[in-house]
């Protein structure tokens, strides 16, 4: 592939500065494609065909995660049989434990979790910034490993942070994070960025938006040193809780040769704020991409998104509640039931019979309610697979509100106050 003429790439407008860059402006995807097949006539909601090597899916669609190469309590057996099309996993872990360079000796992700369908990686970053500012979930931190992990320090070179594991320092950079990627073999991947948090001021997020983009340069670069049409590169849309800010740092995503568009780093302390981030990018995204939508993921979140143009989501919550005996429900109040509750205690009803699958048709919530005062292990196994069927049925039932021109109606029948 030809590489760019010109060693440096003009800044985007509104930053300041050139950007080094090596990348080239003609970046081709060959076994990857995004096709839209529907519009909702009210809104930016769509649905699409992502194609990858490992599969096409449609979307709008929710990518489960499965952060250590493994989706917490269940196999990908169980997985595909609640319908499930697509599932990540995270770089930052794997680096640690059992080390990229492993998984690639096993063949990498797909062979080495048996999972013979679309995956995605994230760069990494997430986990170091968010271990920095200590704002990461409980399961996703590893707060069960004496808070040994800690974020060191921040550079134009890269993120330097102790191991959780050993203690070791290590560094995440736009190189390190693309070879680490290329190496663990998922179709869909991310460049390296700078997570913010939401504290921070607006001058920072500003500087930390600006070396996101210069990262997302280089980690073009070094994405096609390894680049044979197996894996595809999103870039992020960094910049805060602040409108000018989005707006550059969507045109730039949108101005260099992603395959994708993912939003991502701090996204307010409000569904206001998130979903007017989600605004003001919609007219600066680039409108033949996939759009995913980083870490989030409740039913309302996903019905609202579509409507600003997300194709994908991913979010620990489906997983993650159902250790805390939470069964997602089409309808219910917070859009879920907790089966801790005594009233369950002697409910001989199953959670979904619709479902048709044996976690949420053949168990009562009797039986489950009690697994869960036994603390037995089968409780989080069946009601992890329940919540991963709910989702899925939510992402068939909007792509065909957004077919049908319904998705108000969906919405009501799903969510209530």
């Amino acid at each position: 592939m030809a590489k760019s003429s010109t060693a440096k790439s003009a800044a985007p407008k509104g930053t300041s500065g050139l950007f080094d860059s090596n990348y080239n402006p003609d970046l081709k995807y060959p076994g990857f494609g995004f096709d839209i097949t529907h519009k909702d006539p009210n809104s930016r909601a769509r649905v699409g065909k992502l194609k990858t090597p490992h599969g096409t899916i449609e979307t709008p669609n929710y990518i489960f995660c499965g952060t250590k190469a493994s989706v917490k309590n269940l196999s990908p057996i169980q997985m595909k049989e609640a319908q499930t099309d697509i599932i990540l996993a995270n770089t930052y872990h794997l680096m640690i434990q059992p080390g990229a360079d492993l998984v690639q000796k096993m063949g990498g992700l797909h062979k080495f979790m048996n999972w013979n369908g679309p995956m995605l990686t994230d760069s990494g970053g997430f986990q170091v910034f968010s271990m920095g500012h200590g704002t990461c979930a409980d399961e996703i931190k590893g707060r069960n490993i004496n808070n040994k992990e800690s974020l060191l320090k921040i550079t134009e070179e890269g993120a330097f942070f102790k191991s959780y594991h050993d203690g070791k320092t290590l560094m995440l950079n736009p190189e390190v994070s693309m070879e680490l990627q290329h190496k663990l073999g998922a179709d869909l991947i991310m460049q390296m960025d700078e997570c913010t948090a939401y504290q921070v001021t607006k001058d920072y997020t500003a500087k930390s938006m600006e070396m996101s983009m210069r990262w997302g340069d280089r980690s073009l670069t070094a994405f096609e040193k390894h680049h044979n049409g197996t894996q595809a590169l999103y870039g992020i849309v960094q910049g805060g809780v602040y409108e000018d800010l989005r707006k550059i740092s969507a045109e730039y995503v949108a101005s260099r040769p992603f395959f994708g568009t993912a939003m991502g780093g701090c996204l307010g302390g409000s569904d206001e704020e998130m979903y007017g981030i989600l605004d003001w990018c919609q007219n600066y995204n680039h409108p033949d991409r996939p759009i995913h939508f980083l870490g989030i993921g409740r039913l309302k979140d996903v019905i609202t998104s579509v409507r600003y143009g997300i194709d994908t989501f991913d979010c620990v919550m489906p997983t993650r509640i159902a250790r805390h005996g939470m069964a997602l429900m089409k309808g219910a109040p917070n859009e879920r039931i907790n089966l801790l509750n005594k009233r369950y205690k002697d409910d001989p009803e199953p959670l979904d019979p619709s479902l048709d699958i044996p976690c949420s048709r053949d168990y009562s919530k009797a039986y489950i309610h009690h697994l869960f005062k036994a603390k037995e292990m089968l409780a989080y196994q069946i009601v992890s697979q329940h919540n991963v069927a709910v989702i899925n049925k939510l992402m068939r039932e909007v792509r065909e509100a957004i077919k049908n021109d319904t998705l108000h109606q969906l919405e009501k029948e799903w969510l209530v106050d």
